[in-house]
C-alpha cells in the first residue's frame, strides 16, 4: 500500500525560542481538546465505541493497557504470567486508590469481569473480554487468577479493554448513573467533575494518581461533530488541539504560523457492511423501484460486483486527499494479521457488470446506502462518491447519511441494507476483528456481537478463527489469521475500502504524542 503524504508536520518537535533576558512564563494549567467523534455515555463498560472509550479512560483504567506501539505494558496489573495453558495470574498495584479515596483491590477486579455481561442493551459490548474467563480467584487483595476453559493466549490484549470500577459504588450502579456521575469513580489520571452527554466533559487532575501528576490540571473536553466549527474553535484559540481534521483542511492549516499538523497511519478500517445473511432485505429495489423480494446481496457474486466497482486509489486520491490507505482486508500493513497476499480489489466495473449479469442482474438494481455523516473522516462523501460509482454499473443508489448517534441506534436494530461503517481492532491485532466481523453470530462465544441479524456465517472461517484464539505460538496464531481471512474474503462478508489516517491540527507551542489508536490524551500532549 502506498502511503503519498508525509504524515509528520515539520518543525512540530522545535524548541520556541525566548529572549536570553526573559523570564520563562509558567506553563498554563488547562487544556482545551475538541474531538468529532460523538461519546455516548461515561460508563465504560456500556459501548465499545472509540470515542466513548477515549472519554472513559481518563478517568478509569484496565488492568493492562497498550503502550503507543500496540504493546501490552502495565496499569493497574503490575506483571501478569501463564501459570498453565489455562491459567493466568496477576499481580495487581499496591497502593492505589478511586478517586473517593477507597482502596483498589482484587475484588474490584471480580466485581468489574462481572457486570460487564449483565448489560444486556450494550450496543456493541466487551463480553469479547471477559468471556473466555471462566471463573476468577482473589488469591490475596492484589493476587487475582484467571481461570478458562481453553486456552486464551491473547488474554494481555483482551484485559486491555476491561476498565476497573468500584465494587464500593455497587449499590445503585446503572449506566445513567455513570452518566449523572454518582458512579463515575474511576483509579485514573483525572476525576470528571462535569459531564454533559454528547457535549462535553471537563477533567480535573488526579493528585494522587499512582503513573504520577499529569502537566494539565484541567481538561476540558468538548464534542463538535462539524468539521467546519471543530477547526473554527482552533482558528480562534478556543481550543488546543483538534482530531479528525478534514483532509481538504490540511494544507491550510499547515500554512498558519500559529499551528501545527500531526498525522499518522491508522489501524481504522473503513468498510460497507451488506446485509449478506437475511432472505429479505428493506432497502433492495428492482429497477422500477419496487422491493425486491430476495435480498440480492446473500449472492457472493452481488457484494463481488459492489467491491470492483469502487474506486479506492480515487477516492483515496481525489476524496481523502491522499490521507488513506486503500485496502481489501482487515488489518493494515505492520500490525498482526495483515496478509501481504490480499491486495485490494482491482477496479474493473466491467467486471462488475459481468458478475451482476451472472447474478441475475443483467440491468442492474437499486440501493439505499446507510451511513454516518459526523463520525469518520469524509464519511458522506465516501457515501456519494460509493453511489456513483455504483450507479455506473447500473445499480442506482440512493445515500441516507446522518449523524452517528442515529445511525447506530438504527444499525443495532439491522434497519439496513447496506451500511458505510468503520472498526478498530480492541487488541492491535486481528483477533477482534475477525470474532466481532467475520465470525458467524455466537453471543454465547462473543463472537459476531457487531449487528447480528445481518450477518455473514461460514462455519469454515469459525473454525479456524477458534483454533487462532486458542493457539499460543505467535507464528502458528498468525498463520491461522491469514487463512481465516484467504477463505473468507472471496465471499465479501464486508467490503473493505481503506485504513483512515489519523489526523490532528495543534495549537503551537506543544508537543503531541499521537497514537494509533485515535485517541487524544492530555498526558501526550506537553507544552515545548
Amino acid at each position: 500500500m502506498r502511503m503519498r503524504t508525509a504524515f509528520l508536520a515539520t518543525g512540530l518537535f522545535a524548541a520556541m525560542s525566548l529572549p536570553a533576558t526573559a523570564e520563562k512564563p509558567a506553563a498554563p494549567a488547562k487544556l482545551s481538546i475538541v474531538v468529532g467523534g460523538a461519546f455516548t455515555s461515561m460508563d465504560p463498560h456500556y459501548h465499545n465505541l472509540g470515542p466513548n472509550n477515549a472519554l472513559t479512560n481518563y478517568v478509569f483504567e484496565p488492568l493492562i493497557r497498550f503502550d503507543p506501539k500496540f504493546q501490552p505494558e502495565p496499569a493497574l496489573a503490575v506483571s501478569w504470567k501463564a501459570l498453565d495453558a489455562k491459567t493466568w495470574e496477576l499481580k495487581l498495584r499496591q497502593g492505589v486508590t478511586f478517586h473517593d479515596g477507597s482502596p483498589f483491590t482484587a475484588d474490584d477486579v471480580v466485581f468489574s469481569f462481572a457486570r460487564i455481561p449483565t448489560l444486556l442493551n450494550s450496543p456493541s459490548s466487551f463480553i469479547y473480554a471477559v468471556k473466555p474467563v471462566a471463573r476468577t480467584e482473589v488469591i490475596d487483595p492484589h493476587t487475582i487468577r484467571l481461570h478458562t476453559t481453553i486456552p486464551v493466549p491473547l488474554m494481555p490484549y483482551n484485559l486491555t479493554g476491561v476498565a476497573i470500577v468500584s465494587k464500593a459504588r455497587e449499590t445503585g450502579m446503572t449506566t445513567a448513573s455513570f452518566n449523572a456521575l454518582q458512579s463515575a469513580i474511576g483509579t485514573g489520571p483525572y476525576r470528571v467533575s462535569a459531564f454533559a452527554l454528547g457535549e462535553q466533559a471537563t477533567f480535573q487532575r488526579n493528585e494522587s494518581w499512582w503513573g504520577g501528576k499529569p502537566h494539565w490540571a484541567t481538561v476540558n473536553y468538548r464534542l463538535i461533530s462539524d468539521n467546519a466549527a471543530r477547526i473554527a474553535t482552533l482558528r480562534a484559540g478556543e481550543a488546543d488541539i483538534v482530531d479528525q481534521v478534514p483532509t481538504r483542511d490540511v494544507a491550510d492549516l499547515r500554512a498558519n504560523p500559529k499551528l501545527d499538523i500531526v498525522a499518522i497511519p491508522g489501524q481504522r478500517l473503513i468498510y460497507l457492511s451488506p446485509d449478506a445473511a437475511r432472505a429479505s432485505t428493506p432497502f433492495a429495489f428492482d429497477t422500477s423501484g419496487k422491493s425486491l423480494e430476495t435480498n440480492p446481496l446473500r449472492d457472493p457474486r452481488v457484494r463481488r460486483a459492489l467491491s470492483v466497482a469502487i474506486n479506492r486509489d480515487g477516492i483515496r486520491d481525489r476524496i481523502m486527499d491522499g490521507f488513506a490507505a486503500p485496502t481489501g482486508q482487515l488489518m493494515p500493513a505492520g500490525l498482526s494479521g495483515h496478509d501481504p497476499a490480499i491486495p485490494p480489489d482491482p477496479y474493473d466495473p466491467e467486471h462488475a457488470k459481468k458478475l451482476l449479469a451472472d447474478a441475475g442482474f443483467p440491468s442492474g438494481f437499486g440501493l439505499t446506502l446507510h451511513g454516518p455523516n459526523n463520525r469518520y473522516v469524509n464519511d458522506s462523501k465516501l457515501l456519494e462518491a460509493v453511489a456513483q460509482m455504483w450507479a455506473r454499473i447500473g445499480v442506482k443508489t440512493t445515500v441516507d447519511a446522518m449523524p452517528a448517534a442515529t445511525f447506530f441506534s438504527r444499525a443495532l436494530r439491522a434497519e439496513f441494507t447496506i451500511r458505510l461503517t468503520g472498526w478498530a481492532s480492541d487488541t492491535g491485532e486481528a483477533s477482534s476483528n475477525l470474532s466481532e466481523l467475520i465470525a458467524t453470530s455466537d453471543p454465547g462465544k462473543g463472537r459476531g456481537a457487531v449487528f447480528l441479524p445481518d450477518h455473514y456465517s461460514n462455519p469454515k472461517v469459525d473454525t479456524i478463527i477458534e483454533q487462532a484464539l486458542a493457539t499460543i505460538d505467535v507464528e502458528k496464531r498468525e498463520t491461522l489469521y491469514r487463512e481465516a481471512q484467504r477463505l473468507a474474503m472471496p465471499d465479501m462478508p464486508i467490503i473493505p475500502l481503506h485504513h483512515q489516517v489519523n489526523i490532528w491540527a495543534v495549537r503551537k507551542g506543544l508537543t503531541f504524542r499521537a497514537r494509533m489508536q485515535e485517541r487524544t490524551f492530555a498526558w501526550d500532549v506537553d507544552p515545548n
